[in-house]
């Protein structure tokens, strides 16, 4: 149905607002499926998630999946987050259109010095707050919306420093209008995004390649636990998968758990390298080649 970017400085309300905007819509529509993302919902910790840039991208790697997985036309999903860099906007407009869902960004603007304020103040309650060096950096690398771009338009925007941040907000019951209104054929100021064929195709390949991957593993799996049948309990060294894929050594028996414990680890991390680099592999003989690589490496340090 659609998806809500919230986006400001590390302090400048955002919760409060994806809160408000959540309740206005419940109250308007009960029947309607609203979620709000954020990093408490992965029990992350702001200031670890913002230490350095390998971490801040993880963060924004698993925001985006969860996104993935849970825009659609059937729902309203808030990102409640700092949304602070415009690419990633885009990003998460991307998922929009793809998904054929509207899209909007809700901005909480508030002075830099206001959200500092607010920040010592939640360390003074003793509530979760940035660093005093995580904050600055913060607040030097935000990317103001700008309702120019496609990504931050429509842009509803909020003043909390000036009028606080309640249901009845202006801002609030614009994107709440928004994101309801019907829609016909006569309809022009609300725009439902449509996905392409290159979003159509990126979906169906990504999907193709997650169970390429599923199928490949658990075939490796297979023929491992038949191999150690068939054994004494020696090492199985060289144990044969198919033509030009590479062997696969073993210098102790491995039970099925522990088997199933590697292919589920191989599987995430493959799915997170994913998230920031190649889609996973979309054939058979690359996924098992990979898996091999990796038991090798597991089982040799084990």
């Amino acid at each position: 149905m659609a998806l809500v970017v919230i986006c400001g400085q590390p302090c400048s309300g955002k919760s409060m607002a994806a809160l408000c905007l959540s309740e206005a819509l419940r109250e308007l529509e009960s029947k309607l499926t609203i979620r709000i993302i954020d990093e408490a919902s992965f029990h992350l910790d702001r200031n670890q998630s913002y230490a350095n840039t390998n971490a801040e991208k993880n963060l924004r790697g698993v925001i985006r999946s969860e996104v993935d997985r849970s825009v659609s036309k059937d729902n309203i999903i808030i990102v409640d987050s700092l949304n602070n860099i415009k690419g990633y906007r885009y990003e998460l407009w991307c998922l929009a259109r793809a998904a054929g869902t509207r899209y909007c960004v809700v901005y909480c603007d508030v002075e830099e010095i206001v959200c500092k304020k607010w920040n010592d103040q939640r360390k003074e309650e003793g509530v979760a707050a940035y660093d005093d060096a995580i904050f600055e950096d913060l607040t030097r690398r935000f990317e103001r919306p700008d309702r120019r771009n496609r990504w931050d338009s429509p842009l509803f925007e909020l003043w909390p420093s000036r009028d606080g941040i309640q249901k009845s907000s202006t801002a609030i019951l614009d994107a709440v209008s928004y994101l309801t209104k019907a829609v016909d054929s006569k309809t022009r100021d609300v725009k439902i995004l449509q996905p392409t064929i290159a979003t159509q195709n990126a979906r169906f390949s990504e999907a193709n390649s997650l169970y390429e991957l599923d199928r490949a593993t658990q075939e490796v799996i297979n023929v491992i636990v038949e191999a150690q049948s068939q054994s004494v309990g020696g090492p199985l060294n060289g144990i044969s998968l198919g033509q030009g894929l590479p062997a696969l050594n073993i210098s102790r028996s491995i039970g099925l758990p522990e088997l199933r414990r590697l292919r589920r680890t191989f599987i995430k991390l493959t799915g997170q390298t994913s998230l920031s680099g190649p889609s996973p592999p979309s054939d058979a003989d690359s996924a098992k080649r990979m898996f091999v690589d990796y038991l090798n490496r597991e089982l040799a340090i084990a």
